[in-house]
């Protein structure tokens, strides 16, 4: 009996502090040969038809990635097979792929062929009010957490005034030598990286999926520190001096701050650097198996008795930045709902029959690939 394969869950875009914000070009390994672009409107069933798909290949003992969607995370953006070389892409807006290769190695599958138009006709009016109506819950939501950025900037601001650059530069060489230890540089080939998302501000809350993209072979260390302490600059420090001798990486990045990283991954040598603050829920000390190298607590740097003198301050900052991200979430939430409305008036007017037979189709020449 073949042994399942693994599924490795990340996120190419998040709801961020600065708005939507998309990686959608790494979705694709660079193995990938053959593209299945699908398209439709919502409620066609393009993740169910996606995930279906997963759900075989893995069955069948291939590992996949999924790619789910920051603003509906039971639902998937991508699913990609590397050792096929094919990835299933969902191209409705935002995600717009064109075929780079029509016909030859790019296909779209369009779903809205299989819907009846004149069953959606009457309800047209009702489908624009809420398309503007869940815009607006996302708009509200952009603007908090806008805001919440400002108090998390004036917590990181204290924090950052009160640290000791001696104690941590020291950590972040000690970390850098540890990690990049006994690597013989490659300067033959440029170094590549893939950039994603492991976590994301989702209707659910603060989501994480850094458990399935870490492994139990790999060597994990963790760090923690208040915003401040430099965690991120850390592990991006890091990130460069791997590409710097050549290494691949896999890059993923912070949905508060999305310009900086919260984990890396350096694949050929097994090793993971993870960022275990708040307000993600990853603890790694709670999952069998994870081999923890190095627990890293960059707190130790903070020097108290000049960040005692802005507590209170700090302290406000810190509660408006979880009081705002916590009304962003709301209307995510507010905003998936309205979705949900909007795509019961597609699912009544689909033949899933027809989606079903497509699927068996394009399951089977990608089994043959």
């Amino acid at each position: 009996m073949t042994d399942k394969g693994k599924i490795r869950k990340m996120f190419p875009g998040g709801n961020t502090t600065k708005g939507p914000y998309f990686l959608f070009e790494h979705m694709t390994a660079p193995a990938t040969t053959r593209i299945f672009i699908i398209k439709g409107g919502p409620g066609v069933g393009k993740s169910t038809f996606m995930n279906s798909i997963s759900e075989e290949v893995v069955n069948r003992g291939y590992d996949v990635e999924h790619f789910h969607c920051a603003s509906d995370p039971d639902s998937l953006d991508s699913v990609v097979i590397p050792a096929l070389g094919v990835a299933l892409l969902d191209g409705t807006a935002p995600h717009i792929f064109d075929p780079e290769v029509p016909g030859a190695a790019d296909e779209i599958i369009n779903l809205g062929d299989f819907w009846d138009a004149s069953k959606l006709e009457p309800y047209k009016p009702e489908i624009m009010r809420l398309n503007k109506k869940g815009s607006m819950q996302f708009k509200t939501a952009f603007y908090l957490l806008k805001q919440a950025k400002l108090a998390y900037d004036q917590w990181k601001w204290y924090v950052n005034e009160s640290l000791d650059p001696k104690k941590y530069n020291r950590i972040s060489k000690m970390l850098t030598e540890s990690v990049l230890k006994g690597i013989v540089p490659n300067y033959n080939t440029a170094p590549q990286a893939r950039h994603m998302f492991a976590s994301a501000l989702t209707p659910k809350g603060v989501m994480d999926y850094k458990e399935t993209l870490i492994g139990k072979n790999i060597k994990v260390y963790t760090i923690k520190g208040q915003p401040g302490t430099g965690v991120k600059e850390m592990i991006a420090k890091l990130a460069g001096s791997a590409e710097e001798v050549g290494l691949y990486t896999e890059q993923y990045h912070c949905p508060v701050e999305p310009d900086k990283l919260d984990m890396l991954i350096i694949p050929a040598e097994k090793i993971a650097v993870v960022n275990i603050s708040p307000p993600y829920h990853f603890d790694p000390g709670n999952i069998d198996g994870m081999n923890i190298v190095d627990e890293i607590d960059l707190n130790l740097c903070i020097e108290k008795d000049v960040l005692d003198e802005y507590e209170e301050e700090r302290q406000q900052a810190e509660q408006r930045f979880y009081e705002l991200l916590d009304l962003a979430i709301g209307h995510l939430a507010k905003a998936k709902k309205v979705h949900g409305e909007r795509e019961k008036y597609y699912i009544q007017a689909m033949d899933f029959e027809k989606v079903r037979k497509k699927r068996d189709e394009i399951l089977k020449r990608i089994l043959l690939t």
